[in-house]
């Protein structure tokens, strides 16, 4: 019976192996402000620093849940790295982002687009007990890069200063 039961198997195995699998199920969110952000897909090099010409990190974007969602997976050149997952909120009529770094900083934001840009704010504990507002923009240009710039401001949005200011290069692409 031993000596049955392996053929066996092994035919089971190699006919399911044959089988064409199935199709993948359709986008959950179809509709087109769900593509909103589509622009900052793929793999990249981010120059920034204060002549925008070092390799500060590298960033992966992906679709995840079905299209319904990005993931964002960064790495800075000193290897610290952060994850954050952004989504259209079609009850609310706009997107989110929750970012966590691995220095433990959570941020929240929500916006949308501005033009052709995506534009999200939120806040963040100040050291004096209050919040320092942070604003974040990605703008396609028509080279195929996308810049981030990450502004905050201590006065309840009065006055900006920009924190971060990075180009995303696409990964294989010349860089400056």
């Amino acid at each position: 019976m031993r000596g049955l039961f392996l053929p066996l198997l092994l035919a089971s195995s190699f006919a399911n192996a044959q089988q064409t699998p199935p199709p993948a199920p359709p986008p959950s969110c179809p509709e087109p402000e769900y593509r909103q952000f589509d622009f900052w897909l793929g793999q990249w090099n981010v120059i920034g620093g204060p002549k925008a010409d070092r390799l500060v990190g590298r960033s992966s974007i992906t679709q995840v849940s079905l299209g319904c969602a990005l993931a964002e997976h960064w790495v800075n050149s000193n290897g610290m790295d952060g994850h954050s997952l952004n989504v259209y909120d079609k009850g609310k009529d706009h997107w989110t982002q929750f970012w966590i770094g691995s220095d433990g900083v959570i941020l929240r934001l929500a916006g949308g687009l501005q033009g052709a840009d995506m534009v999200m704010e939120g806040g963040l504990p100040d050291a004096k007990g209050g919040e320092q507002l942070q604003r974040i923009t990605w703008s396609p240009k028509a080279d195929g890069t996308v810049v981030q710039t990450w502004q905050t401001s201590d006065d309840a949005g009065k006055s900006w200063q920009v924190s971060f200011r990075g180009i995303y290069h696409r990964m294989g692409a010349a860089l400056p």
